[in-house]
């Protein structure tokens, strides 16, 4: 058996409680063990390593070198530990929603507000993650709201509302006076674009008509260059009301057409709630 199979955590929280109580016999009282069973844990993280990881005197108990390398991996990997299963034993009572940028735009505080209302029992998290899944790809979520095509041999999901498109400009834009701008005339600007998550492409213009295009991967660096006046954003409304920023305009947008809103899970990994929570959104986004 190879080092890496030997190694047991319990190896390690021994080792991590000898060293914090200074002692082998406060490190059994401390563990519910007996002194012999903590020496007989150590000699085997020992003889797993192939070091000596204690210097024992009669009164002291201290690290050697190799000790204080394995000492700080050993304190988190315990952690890291704990948290997994805090995680498993814990997730049906949380449920994490991913998005790239704005939540549900308007509807964000009354989703939050009726979740728990109706649903106390169960821990509503939101999770904002700059990728294309909304975080569910890297396992930062059990739901995720998205705006962009969906892999549908990954993921299962449902369309939950529409949005309106809208343009943002600088707020001493000369469109910014204006309470409706036509789709067509963007062609004539520079469009800053979010290609990971970003719902625009130069493709929704007719070729020989479409706006140049300037590329960002974060909101905060597509609306710092909106605010120069250079470049033009279009998003979906929801954008406008979670980022409302000093230097900002939203207009809506004539003749754009609508953005789906949608729901994305895992289809062998469905939370328990999934349903209730794509019920109540297309609830909020229907009112």
């Amino acid at each position: 058996m190879d080092a890496e199979s030997a190694l047991e955590l319990r190896h390690l929280r021994h080792f991590v409680a000898v060293v914090d109580a200074g002692s082998f016999t406060d490190a059994a009282l401390e563990l519910g063990v007996s002194q012999a069973t903590v020496s007989r844990t150590l000699l085997a993280l020992e003889r797993v390593l192939g070091v000596r990881l204690l210097h024992r005197t009669s009164r002291t108990v201290e690290p050697t070198t190799a000790g204080v390398t394995v000492l700080a991996r050993a304190r988190v990997l315990l952690a890291d530990a704990g948290t997994l299963v805090h995680e498993v034993t814990t997730g049906h009572t949380r449920l994490r929603l991913g998005h790239a940028w704005s939540a549900v735009g308007r509807h964000t505080a009354e989703f939050q507000r009726r979740w728990h209302d109706r649903h106390p029992d169960v821990e509503l998290q939101l999770v904002r993650t700059n990728t294309a899944t909304g975080g569910l790809a890297e396992g930062r979520c059990d739901l995720a709201v998205v705006r962009t095509a969906v892999d549908t041999r990954r993921y299962a999901h449902t369309v939950v509302g529409h949005e309106r498109r809208c343009v943002a400009l600088a707020s001493d834009d000369p469109w910014a006076r204006r309470r409706v701008i036509p789709f067509a005339e963007l062609g004539g600007r520079t469009l800053v674009v979010d290609r990971r998550t970003g719902t625009t492409s130069p493709d929704l213009w007719p070729e020989g008509a479409r706006p140049a295009v300037e590329y960002t991967h974060d909101i905060d660096d597509w609306l710092a260059a909106i605010a120069t006046g250079r470049c033009v954003g279009v998003t979906p409304e929801a954008t406008a009301a979670q980022y409302r920023r000093d230097g900002i305009r939203y207009r809506p947008l004539r003749d754009a057409g609508r953005i789906p809103v949608r729901l994305i899970w895992r289809h062998r990994d469905a939370h328990p709630a999934t349903h209730l929570a794509a019920a109540l959104l297309t609830e909020l986004y229907r009112a």
